[in-house]
């Protein structure tokens, strides 16, 4: 598996509480904040759910 870089770029202020939640979940909660994790199925569909707030590098 590879791993990616996910970097939170937009606030969860006024977002649905399943996208504040999935935010939470991949450790993220602050802007400009990064975390590298492997890609895996699941966390795929997480990015994908919250595409619009993050920003994603693979590394």
């Amino acid at each position: 598996m590879s791993k990616v870089i996910i970097t939170q770029t937009r606030s969860t202020i006024k977002r649905p509480e399943n996208q504040k939640l999935t935010i939470k979940a991949l450790g993220l909660g602050k802007i400009n904040k990064s975390v590298e994790k492997e890609l895996t199925p699941q966390i795929a569909g997480m990015i994908k759910k919250v595409s619009h707030l993050v920003s994603v590098k693979e590394s």
